[in-house]
């Protein structure tokens, strides 16, 4: 079994051991189905148990955990009909986010984002996945933060870990490729200060990657 993460002193302390089991989870170190032990956690983050209990209530509040009979908590399993609704919301969710980036007007917002597009590219040239995920998740997160609706940035923050989950756990990508061109209209989207252009293009992205989320799942079947 791999390392965790190490715990930040910085942190409170609770914070800071679910930020290092989150992390975990979404790394696939501790994979879906694994048992979450308070006292076997607790040893590895050599912290004591009250704060690894906290936060592993607090991932099963996020569904990366779910509680299993005779078992306790455990790493949660994404199914693909769970990813598939996910994607619905997740569709909507995005194209709202970015609507209100849009009417709201932050100015930091568009050289943000140009900025992550030109390292994507240069990520997806060198074929190097793990970083074109990360771009990916930091393209999206500047626009929900952006959008400065915090119910929707929290909603699609937890969606986007339940992705990620799923992500290492099966065979779905997002799409290096695609992932730029259609980050490459949101962004035209943005700059053209039109809202329902910009919504429009977030929310074609999302419904694209439904697409081959249903394909994938279909070549998966025996």
């Amino acid at each position: 079994m791999g390392e965790l993460p190490p715990v930040r002193a910085s942190e409170r302390i609770t914070d800071a051991v679910y930020e290092s089991l989150r992390q975990a989870i979404l790394s696939g170190t501790l994979p879906p189905g694994t048992k979450l032990s308070v006292p076997n956690l607790a040893l590895r983050l050599d912290v004591s148990r009250s704060p690894v209990r906290e936060a592993v209530v607090r991932l099963t509040w996020d569904r990366l955990a779910v509680d299993e009979p005779r078992r306790g908590a455990v790493v949660a399993r994404i199914d693909p009909q769970d990813l598939a609704e996910l994607y619905e919301v997740r569709e909507a969710l995005e194209g709202v986010a970015t609507r209100l980036a849009v009417q709201r007007g932050d100015s930091g917002l568009v050289p943000k984002l140009e900025q992550l597009l030109r390292q994507h590219i240069q990520a997806v040239g060198l074929d190097d996945v793990e970083r074109h995920t990360k771009l990916d998740i930091q393209f999206h997160t500047a626009i929900r933060v952006a959008s400065g609706n915090q119910h929707v940035i929290r909603q699609l923050d937890e969606i986007q870990a339940q992705v990620r989950l799923a992500m290492v756990t099966t065979a779905v990508t997002s799409g290096p490729s695609y992932a730029v061109e259609d980050h490459q209209r949101i962004l035209e989207g943005i700059k053209s200060g039109d809202p329902d252009r910009a919504e429009r293009a977030a929310r074609e992205h999302i419904a694209r990657l439904k697409v081959a989320l249903r394909s994938s799942s279909a070549a998966d079947r025996p």
